[in-house]
């Protein structure tokens, strides 16, 4: 936490600033809760997320970006792992109807963009942005911050709680983060179906099913310099994506040939 607040994150504000700042893109975390094999918290995604964001719209915001990082939303679609204790879900259409309200409230307030910063492979926000797109005169776009190039930092970055996410919040937040030693081997029991283990055939996992710990991806090699390097490549494109979309004039986005 930083000495005072910092005038781009919304629930450190005050109405006193809030009301003469005509925000341009508004920035809204969304995670999940659920377990990350046996050495990380159920938060993981919350929290790295929250951090990617802030670090983004600080260096936004410095570059004179008009940017609002908005409180993060804590729970993913998570149908498959509700099952593991701890595990707390919220179905696509209710994260359509979530979305929605935030969006009109947006759109009240005549905040133009928003930009939904996803931290969890579960959330599939494509089909719900373009239902409500349009609906809505703000401009919404997706960033799935784990999709981003690894830029051949890890080894084996993994699916879930492996050598990325745990290197991620080895940096983040190492005091949550338990000895590695005491980490799940991150092994995943895949479909038996050949076509389910290509990328142009899927179907969800039943987690407990796929996993012996909950995790998919060796964290062995893990470490908070590989953490620090990938968190500074992301907070960089994402800053550089926000500085853009700032300043974009909504009806002139396309290249006219």
């Amino acid at each position: 936490m930083t000495d005072r607040p910092r005038p781009y994150i919304l629930a450190e504000t005050t109405w006193q600033d809030v009301r003469e700042t005509l925000f341009e893109v508004a920035v809204l975390p969304w995670g999940s809760t659920e377990p990350h094999n046996l050495h990380l918290p159920y938060a993981t995604d919350v929290v790295e997320t929250e951090r990617l964001a802030a670090e983004a719209a600080r260096r936004a915001w410095q570059a004179g970006a008009p940017v609002v990082v908005l409180p993060a939303i804590p729970y993913g679609a998570n149908a498959q792992q509700a099952d593991l204790r701890g595990t707390v879900n919220m179905d696509p259409s209710t994260q359509l109807s979530v979305l929605r309200d935030i969006v009109d409230s947006l759109e009240a307030q005549a905040i133009p963009k928003l930009l939904v910063l996803n931290g969890h492979g579960g959330n599939d926000f494509r089909p719900l942005i373009r239902e409500i797109q349009a609906r809505t005169d703000v401009f919404l776009c997706l960033v799935d911050w784990f999709r981003m190039p690894t830029d051949g930092i890890f080894d084996e970055p993994g699916d879930h709680a492996g050598e990325l996410e745990t290197s991620l919040m080895l940096h983040l937040a190492p005091e949550l983060v338990r000895p590695l030693e005491e980490a799940g081997s991150g092994a995943e029991h895949p479909f038996r179906i050949d076509a389910l283990r290509e990328p142009w055939a899927w179907a969800p996992r039943q987690w407990r099913l796929a996993t012996d710990d909950t995790g998919v991806g060796d964290p062995s090699a893990a470490t908070a310099d590989k953490g620090a390097a990938f968190f500074e490549a992301c907070a960089a494109r994402l800053a550089g994506f926000l500085e853009e979309l700032a300043s974009a004039d909504l009806d002139d986005l396309y290249v006219a040939e």
